[in-house]
């Protein structure tokens, strides 16, 4: 029973973070106002993201070395709601902006490089489906999942860095730790983090389990 506690956890946490995030008062911080409130949800939707596709990246390593289907199959279906968490940060993200910074698309770094990871994360949902036999799907799918992440890293930690950006922490712009975020709003944040990073691997890990059944 203990081992599947992290189940309900994740819902949990995530309604607690909707309920707080909400209710719970935030500090005043310039331009950002109320919107600050969104930093309990796009921000940890990327963190899910980031997690869960290196869980699929390790995933596509060990059924190289082991020829196991089943890791080909944890792997896809780990990327598969890595995409839907990139989808939902950059759709939250953008509606952030266009609050903060008055328009949803301004051609950020940081943005350009969100944009940029996921195209190269559907090229591998359609390069996937379009191979039939699944011993050479797996296979590709492995080598071009462990490329795909090791481009998606400095498509969003470093190149941003090198440029000019209205995200905080790039560019020159001071990060959020250098903002008076009080106790409060840390108490949300982490939980947040930590509650849609455990619902998104048991989305995955529900969606795996099928498709092992279909296998056998």
């Amino acid at each position: 029973m203990l081992k599947n506690a992290w189940k309900p956890l994740s819902l949990i946490l995530i309604l607690y973070t909707i309920w707080a995030g909400m209710i719970w008062e935030t500090p005043r911080l310039p331009i950002l106002n109320e919107t600050i409130r969104n930093l309990y949800f796009h921000v940890p939707m990327w963190f899910g993201m980031i997690i869960i596709l290196l869980v699929a990246c390790i995933y596509s390593i060990m059924y190289l070395n082991t020829k196991n289907i089943k890791y080909d199959i944890y792997s896809n279906q780990m990327t598969n709601v890595g995409i839907l968490f990139g989808i939902l940060g950059l759709v939250t993200g953008m509606i952030w902006a266009k609050y903060t910074w008055g328009e949803m698309w301004s051609g950020d770094a940081k943005q350009k490089g969100s944009a940029w990871g996921l195209f190269i994360y559907f090229v591998y949902l359609i390069l996937r489906y379009s191979v039939s036999d699944p011993t050479d799907r797996a296979k590709f799918s492995s080598v071009y999942n462990i490329l795909a992440y090791l481009a998606l890293v400095p498509l969003l930690f470093i190149f941003p860095r090198m440029q000019d950006s209205l995200h905080p922490g790039n560019g020159g712009n001071p990060g959020f730790n250098s903002y008076d975020l009080d106790s409060r709003m840390r108490m949300i944040f982490y939980p947040a983090v930590i509650g849609w990073t455990l619902l998104g691997v048991w989305l995955a890990t529900l969606r795996a389990r099928l498709d092992l059944v279909r296998e056998k």
